[in-house]
């Protein structure tokens, strides 16, 4: 069948493979998106898949925790460039809203704008608005967490690139270990990317995908092509270990002592300090993550690739 440039270029910015592969993948699926993706994850070709979802678009993101109450809130707003959010006005904007979301709670987006704004009686809805007039710019209030429970942990990484918000239980939550090891399990979460705290978190449908595109690949090699299901489905297994040291947190080599994981030096701190310490939840957000903004000439791209 035809294949459109129109997907060519969207399943490219999903993979981050070659365009002539993409064209490729995409003429053997019968143009469909999301099978033409796993074709090329079974092929190897989509290196470049969970780095190509999250592009940024531009803005920032932001996250404390309240002195007080010990709540923790997270936020990202987007932004048309990267000049205006890192103005003052913006930055100011960032975080009025996050405090706003530790102080009311709201329910989603569309009641967080309903909010009084602080300092008078606006909405966070009203001065969205003013921002737009006067930044001159786009700005949206893309979304939020919040965790009300007295120990979360925050960290804010390059200026705003990405924020965390880790919760912890712990015996102490004044401890000035307890919360140094939540600075450096959130220091973590920013830097390793893990999309779960642990393997029972991952969803089942994700897992499911992962084992079949794990065996397409084992299939591949001719040394395996007749060995038995059984054996197969051991292989698999051995590799689905290793995404799971890749997307869940408790699982991840530790950056501050990669010899052990997340959970267990969080284990070997609570021995420590002769009080049981668990990581219970986090958000992690990077500005513009999922949001596709070219950085290349997708235009002579094609030229190239019609003149072969």
């Amino acid at each position: 069948m035809a294949v459109s440039v129109g997907d060519i270029q969207i399943l490219r910015e999903k993979t981050g493979a070659g365009m002539m592969d993409c064209k490729r993948a995409l003429t053997e699926t019968d143009g469909d998106l999301d099978k033409a993706i796993d074709l090329l994850r079974e092929k190897g070709m989509a290196t470049a898949l969970k780095k190509s979802t999250r592009i940024a678009a531009e803005g920032a993101c932001y996250a404390c925790v309240c002195d007080k109450s010990g709540a923790g809130a997270a936020v990202e707003i987007n932004s048309e460039t990267d000049f205006s959010a890192k103005s003052d006005s913006f930055q100011a904007f960032l975080k009025d809203v996050t405090t706003v979301v530790l102080k009311d709670n709201p329910a989603d987006l569309e009641d967080l704008k309903l909010k009084t704004y602080p300092g008078g009686d606006r909405t966070v809805g009203d001065v969205l608005q003013e921002k737009v007039l006067t930044i001159g710019e786009n700005i949206q209030i893309r979304r939020f967490a919040r965790s009300a429970d007295p120990l979360n942990c925050a960290y804010v990484h390059m200026g705003g690139k990405i924020a965390v918000l880790v919760h912890l239980n712990a015996f102490d939550n004044n401890h000035p270990a307890v919360l140094e090891l939540g600075r450096d399990i959130a220091m973590q979460i920013a830097a390793m990317r893990p999309l779960w705290l642990d393997r029972s978190a991952v969803d089942p449908a994700e897992l499911a995908k992962e084992k079949e595109i794990l065996t397409a690949q084992i299939l591949q090699d001719e040394k395996n092509a007749n060995k038995p299901q059984a054996v197969i489905e051991k292989i698999v297994e051995g590799r689905v270990g290793k995404y799971y040291s890749d997307v869940c947190l408790l699982e991840q080599p530790f950056v501050k002592e990669n010899k052990l994981t997340v959970g267990q030096y969080v284990e070997q701190k609570s021995k420590e300090l002769g009080g049981k310490i668990e990581v219970t939840c986090f958000t992690r957000f990077e500005k513009g993550e999922g949001l596709a903004k070219r950085e290349d000439d997708f235009a002579s791209e094609v030229a190239k690739m019609t003149a072969n």
